[in-house]
């Protein structure tokens, strides 16, 4: 599973998830959807281009773990998914 480093609960931060060497040549991203699947962070928005799908969190509380999963389905068919932790801090 992919770490994240942490954010604080009054920051928006993006962070990223590079697909390349999981595609196959040739083969491009035609969906991404970012879900939070744990903790209480807040997706606010999200975009991919080529093989790097980004997405903007906020808020979340001190000292509790999140998991973020990007799903992807590609020009060739595949679906793939990647979560990723990220931890809140206190300022």
């Amino acid at each position: 599973m992919l770490s994240w480093p942490s954010k604080d609960p009054d920051e928006v931060l993006d962070y990223e998830i590079d697909w390349t060497d999981r595609l196959i040549t040739g083969e491009t991203i035609t969906t991404s959807t970012f879900t939070v699947a744990s903790g209480d962070v807040v997706k606010n928005s999200s975009a991919f281009v080529g093989p790097i799908c980004t997405v903007w969190l906020s808020g979340g509380t001190a000292g509790t773990p999140c998991e973020i999963l990007n799903r992807i389905v590609t020009s060739g068919g595949r679906t793939y998914d990647q979560t990723a932790k990220l931890r809140i801090r206190s300022h």
